[in-house]
Formats: C-alpha cells, structure tokens, sequence
C-alpha cells in the first residue's frame, strides 16, 4: 500500500506531527551545538576558558526556548483554526 498522499490529496495523518517534530527537535539540537563548537573554538583561540563557552550555551538555550515557544504557538493557532473549520 502506498503511503502517498490519499484520495482527497491530504498528507498522511502522521506527516505534521513528525514535521513539527523536526523542526522542534531543530530548535533543541541547532542552536546548542553551534554554540559548544564555537565556544570552544573561541576558548581555545583567547585562552579564556569555560567563558565563551558558557556565555554561548546560556545564549543558545535561549534562542532554543524562544524558537520552541514560536513554533509552538503558531501550531496551536493553525490547529484551533483548523478545528473551526471543520465545526463550521
């Protein structure tokens, strides 16, 4: 069986949990391995270890909690919206 689209051209059920699941995952895992590379790199450059590398993780988790909260909402208000169409 095919795992395509299905007759009505709609994605698969599990298509935009595992989309929002990538780009969720995306936000955790970007931003904080840039961060430990360049902070080591920035560390190991001006001998001022752990600071870059501190200061870049603490700014990463930030960026991190920021990009998920974004993604999460925008996802909420796509669901309510398109619960309300399907009550209409």
């Amino acid at each position: 069986m095919r795992e395509g689209k299905n007759n009505s051209g709609e994605a698969p059920w599990w298509q935009p949990g595992m989309i929002l699941f990538g780009r969720l995952s995306g936000w955790i895992a970007g931003p904080v391995i840039l961060a430990i590379f360049l902070g080591r790199w920035l560390d190991e450059k001006y001998g001022t270890d752990p600071w870059f590398f501190i200061f870049l993780t603490g700014g990463a988790f930030l960026i991190s909690s920021f990009g998920i909260v974004r993604d999460s909402l925008r996802e909420i208000k796509r669901i309510e919206k398109e619960s309300s169409k399907k009550k209409e």
